[in-house]
């Protein structure tokens, strides 16, 4: 446990403070006089469900012992066996379950005692819960007309402690409070003006106990509200208090609560008012709609006369409550502990206050002081008690009792007389650390009675005494001033009383200090640009240095432009927000040195000063100031801004902008506006900090100036219809109360205005309207100084519904087989019940006209035609089909019912392209072509158009050839084309409307299907043409060399070749006569004489070509586009052999170019 008390020491016979310590082993054996460390609350409420737990706990050596008294008199609690007394303690545990509870009601006192002395505790009243029944009663009707107030009267039963009031219906709902009814504090409901609704037999006030939770109910009351005489508007009139004036007193620190409840119509508003004195708002807060004012935590300044006011727009009324502040007795200096030696003075002293002023009675173990023992050596002086030349066995424990009307308050403070040795307390051997020219402070904290005397030894031998570098403190501390490297040793304190001696040594080290050798220095930085800060530091090296940077005096921002260094900071790219204050600071375990420099970043001005307002008119005042400094660019204006701290606190709006060369100008001002004005200068750079605000300026409340904007109104349901509008700010309200006065009325219909008051809300709505019919609207706005201007006529519509009508009289004009025109009858304006968004047309295919043709239905396609139309187009059909169309009508809520359904067909077309086109078995003079129907006939097909022209290497293009087929034609071959040609092909499909787009392919006049890429064309390439005529050069050596020496009779290697690899089954190829025929093709190339080539165009191998074959690598015997050998040869490589005829003729190098290209 923790112990704390105070010695006071007779020192030239004038008593000092010393705190006994906390360490336990100093504590420990000393003798002590009871001290209450814990009891029960003065007042005890307790429920007779549980049991009765009286605390009283203390501490003192020896242990105490406790002993109860009850109403005054000592009671044996042994004798009664519900009685517990807790072990160690005088804490009671009464069991009264089942047993008379209120045989235990009384006053409790414990008393704490051992030999040295008597505490006591508090007079703790025991009391019982209650929650008695509400006692029988009938209730009569309360019968009120229209307009009147009334006043139904709760009276709960009393209850301790006393019950929360509540009221509720036979449902157990809640009764809604407002500022028109509200509940007192006793419980009573007040109705300023009782409307029909209110009319009701189930009004029950209910009472809930706290401590006992039970909750009791009172009879119904039954409210019946006549309309046949009801009361009109009238001024407010105070209900409670009902006295013309009325008294409050309150106790210091308790809550005060002051109530207000007034009747009238409209319903009063209630405000509050100190008079001659302002409401503490940090400790103020209103309730129950402003009827209820309550203080929390009240002091004597809170005494005064309060003001309510109650206001409709017939008038007001005040009622003063004067409020009287009281205070039970509280402490200022509780009485402490003393713990004497002998021969010493002590002085208790008990500093109370109240109001009144509290009497102070003193008491001795319990016993009154006048009535104890005489002892010459105490004296009392009213709220003291001087205890002269105290000897051992003289301690007592003393009780100081302060009490007036309202309360008392009652301490213990015991007088100890102890004869102890010093005993050290400070930990031995602790090292001391501190900077040069800094003061040390050595502890030297001990325990005697009587008070050590207290000496300090340097290093053991040399005596320290008081002096100029030295002070030696009452509680032994040893204080150096000034710290020097020299001062650095071992010091020993020693304490010495009549009972003894202590000592205790300790080291001093004293450190070289932080300094800053290098400052960082005042910087002007233009924006955008890096500021560099230095800061060098020294330091003592046995420490341990921290180095922080500060920017006015917090943390650096969490930005990568701050880069620290180990001595240095750099901020890159500066902005306007780096201005400030930056700070190095150096920190080690014992010091710190620090030092700052400002960043400026040169550009924007300083604030404005010296803000003045003249010329103060009613909606106008003059506002004058002092330009700050430019800061090398001129001022071109000044932003002039306010704040509304009535409406807006701590916002602030722009006003009006001024020209930089003027420090002065007029404001136009509103009404009921706390104004305070700053102004802010602006240069090429930007704008400057605010200045500092104005004095405020307040401009008298007055009716509005303007009614809201944007008033609309739009139905939400078919039978309703919301007005909504953008409210005014409380800067344009102009003054208190503001509401909205919303008229409305029917367009369409001779008919008065409706109207009703809005207050807190921005839309109203209007219920039971036809559906989408146009109204008049106009949202007026008034307060309490009147109404604003005339306002201006909106029209707004009552919610929709869907569309009760289809569209009739639909027709379906085809104008071709991909466009219709549709016409339908609108339909009539009322049965689209909104705001008509057009017509939805939806269609779809059902299915084609071709016989035979095998289609699914197609997805239904939709149409929407905006706005009020009676016909449009349908694009994108399908030609000779069969159609499927209905029309709906659309408005804001959905479509209306679908026409009914109308077919229509849609005539031939042209077709669509055929599905494909392919060249096949392309020949030397002859290429065959297929191609598919188009996918989409669009009618009857009548056959297909088939262009086509050659097209040579550079792209020019020849003749165009044309064919016609029949429908069931979809293959043809031609003939007689150009050899080594490329051809374009150009299909199309017709039908009886004409030819639809065309397919385009191209193809070579050669065996090899693959078409040529024109976008890259190989034969145009000058190296593939080089190459080539290399090539032909050299087989036109080849084969001049062959017939030379044939012509000689000699035999060359292919021929030798040949006959090695003779293959018997191999027979001469021959025409039909056993000859071959003479080849001419159609660009007259001029053979050598007895050269063969087949009608068609190829070389055949039973000609002398074999010897390219065999020395080609095995290749078909026709170069590739890269120069390679390809064969125009089909399928394997055979070696044909000449029977009979070794001389046969030389192959023509005509042939053997055709066979490359």
């Amino acid at each position: 446990m923790d112990y704390r008390v105070v010695l006071l020491i007779l020192l030239s016979h004038v008593t000092s403070a010393f705190e006994v310590p906390l360490d336990p082993k100093v504590l420990e054996g000393l003798p002590q006089p009871p001290t209450i460390t814990l009891q029960s609350p003065k007042d005890y409420i307790f429920d007779p469900r549980e049991h009765i737990i009286i605390h009283c706990e203390a501490k003192g050596n020896p242990q105490p012992s406790f002993r109860w008294a009850r109403n005054g008199t000592d009671f044996d609690v042994k004798s009664d066996s519900k009685i517990v007394m807790n072990p160690g303690s005088g804490t009671l545990d009464i069991d009264i379950i089942g047993g008379k509870a209120e045989a235990y009601e009384g006053t409790y006192q414990c008393t704490a005692e051992n030999e040295h002395g008597k505490a006591l505790t508090n007079k703790i009243v025991i009391r019982q819960s209650r929650s008695p029944l509400w006692p029988k009663e009938r209730n009569e009707a309360m019968v009120r007309q229209k307009g009147a107030p009334l006043v139904l009267r709760c009276q709960p039963p009393a209850g301790l402690p006393p019950p929360v009031i509540f009221w509720m219906d036979n449902n157990f709902q809640r009764l809604q409070l407002d500022e028109r009814v509200s509940q007192a504090l006793n419980g009573d409901l007040y109705f300023s003006n009782v409307l029909p609704e209110d009319a009701r037999d189930d009004y029950i006030c209910y009472a809930r106990f706290p401590h006992t939770q039970t909750i009791q109910q009172k009879q119904p009351i039954s409210v019946v509200v006549l309309d046949n005489n009801p009361q009109g508007e009238r001024r407010p009139r105070i209900l409670l208090p009902s006295e013309p004036t009325s008294t409050k007193m309150v106790l210091k620190g308790v809550l005060l609560q002051l109530e207000c409840i007034a009747e009238g119509l409209p319903t009063p508003d209630v405000s509050w008012q100190k008079v001659g004195g302002e409401l503490p708002n940090n400790r103020m807060a209103l309730h129950n709609f402003g009827k209820i004012l309550q203080i929390s935590d009240v002091s004597e300044s809170d005494a005064g006369d309060y003001r309510c006011t109650a206001k409709n727009k017939l008038g007001l009324v005040h009622h003063v409550i004067k409020v009287a502040v009281k205070a039970a007795p509280f402490w200022i200096s509780a009485p402490k502990n003393l713990i004497l030696a002998p021969n010493e003075t002590g002085i208790l002293t008990c500093r109370v206050n109240g109001s009144p002023k509290p009497k102070i009675s003193w008491f001795v173990n319990g016993v009154p002081i006048e009535n104890a023992a005489a002892d010459r050596s105490r004296k009392v002086d009213e709220d003291t008690v001087i205890i002269s030349n105290v000897q051992i066995g003289s301690s007592a424990v003393y009780q100081c009792n302060a009490s007036n009307e309202f309360g008392y308050v009652m301490a213990n403070a015991f007088v100890s007389v102890l004869a102890e040795p010093p005993k050290m307390l400070t930990p031995p051997n602790q090292v001391y650390q501190v900077i040069t020219n800094r003061p040390a402070f050595l502890d030297c904290s001990s325990f005697g009675s009587p008070i050590p005397t207290i000496s300090w030894f340097k290093d053991g031998r040399i005596s320290i005494e008081n002096g100029d570098q030295y002070v030696i403190h009452e509680n032994g501390t040893l204080e150096i001033m000034v710290a020097q490297v020299l001062n650095t040793g071992k010091y020993t304190c020693v304490a010495t009383n009549n009972l003894g001696m202590r000592e205790n040594s300790v080291n001093l080290e004293v450190k070289e200090p932080t300094r800053i050798l290098e400052q960082p220095k005042y910087k002007v930085v233009q924006r955008g640009m890096s500021a560099r800060f230095d800061c060098k530091v020294k330091h003592d090296k046995s420490l341990i240095p921290i180095m922080t940077w500060l920017k006015d005096r917090g943390e650096l921002p969490d930005d990568e432009r701050f880069e620290v260094d180990s001595d240095s900071l750099t901020i890159k790219n500066v902005v306007e927000g780096d201005e400030g204050t930056y700070t190095c600071m150096m920190k080690t375990s014992l010091d710190q040195d620090s030092a700052s420099a400002v960043l400026t970043v040169v550009g924007k001005p300083d604030p404005p000063t010296d803000l003045e307002l003249t010329d103060q008119a009613e909606r106008s005042v003059q506002l004058t100031w002092t330009p700050g400094d430019e800061n090398n660019s001129p001022i071109l204006s000044f932003l002039v801004q306010y704040e509304d701290s009535l409406h807006h606190k701590g916002l602030w709006v722009n006003l009006t902008e001024v020209d930089g060369s003027k420090t002065t100008t007029q404001l136009e001002l509103s009404p009921y506006v706390y104004y305070s004005f700053r102004v802010l200068a602006r240069n090429n750079v930007g704008y400057s900090e605010p200045s500092n605000p104005s004095s405020q300026y307040r401009t008298n409340p007055a009716a509005p100036d303007e009614n809201p904007s944007n008033v609309q109104g739009v139905g939400t349901k078919p039978d309703n219809m919301v007005i909504s509008w953008m409210p005014l700010t409380g800067y344009q309200a102009n003054g208190p109360g503001l509401k909205y006065k919303v008229h409305w009325k029917r367009r369409d219909m001779d008919e008065s205005w409706s109207s009703q008051n809005v207050v807190d809300k921005s839309q109203l709505v209007v219920d039971g309207t036809p559906t989408y019919v146009p109204y008049e609207i106009k949202v007026q706005a008034l307060n309490d100084y009147g109404n604003g201007p005339d306002p201006e006529i909106a029209i707004g519509y009552s919610g929709e519904d869907v569309p009760l009508s289809a569209p009739e009289k639909v027709q379906v004009r085809v104008q071709d087989g991909t466009l219709a025109e549709v016409h339908w009858k609108p339909v009539n304006a009322s049965s689209v019940r909104g705001q008509l968004q057009g017509y939805k047309v939806t269609y779809q295919k059902l299915r084609g006209l071709l016989g035979g043709e095998e289609e699914g239905q197609q997805r239904e396609k939709v149409i929407v035609f905006s706005g009020d139309q009676s016909h449009g187009q349908i694009p994108d059909l399908q030609p000779f089909s069969i159609y499927r169309l209905s029309i709906k009508v659309l408005n804001n809520k959905g479509e209306g019912p679908s026409s009914s359904n109308q077919t229509f067909e849609t005539p031939e077309g042209v077709p669509g392209p055929p599905s494909f086109l392919n060249v096949i078995s392309p020949g030397l003079d002859s290429l065959s072509l297929e191609w598919g129907p188009p996918v989409n006939n669009n009618g009857r097909l009548t056959g297909y158009t088939l262009r086509y022209q050659p097209v040579n290497q550079s792209a020019e293009q020849g003749f165009v050839h044309e064919l016609n087929f029949f429908a069931n034609e979809t293959a043809t071959t031609l003939d007689h084309l150009n050899t080594s040609m490329l051809y374009k092909f150009y299909l199309s499909a017709r039908t009886i409307k004409g030819s639809g787009p065309t397919i385009t392919e191209e193809a070579f006049t050669a065996m090899d299907t693959a078409v040529p890429n024109r976008q890259v064309d190989i034969a145009t390439q000058g190296w593939f043409i080089g190459l080539m005529c290399a090539i032909a050069l050299l087989i036109l050596v080849l084969l001049i060399v062959c017939f030379i020496k044939r012509n000689k009779g000699g035999k060359y290697p292919v021929k030798e070749k040949e006959d090695a690899h003779q293959d018997p089954e191999i027979q001469p190829m021959k025409e039909d006569d056993g000859t071959f025929g003479e080849y001419s093709d159609m660009e007259d190339h001029k053979p050598l004489k007895g050269s063969r080539t087949p009608s068609n165009g190829t070389v055949r191998r039973d000609e002398s070509d074999d010897s390219l074959v065999d020395y080609g690598e095995g290749g078909d015997g026709q170069f590739n586009e890269d120069g390679s050998f390809i064969g125009q040869y089909s399928g394997k490589k055979e070696k044909d052999t000449h029977e009979g005829n070794e001389s046969s003729e030389a192959p023509s190098p005509v042939n053997a170019m055709n066979s490359f290209v």
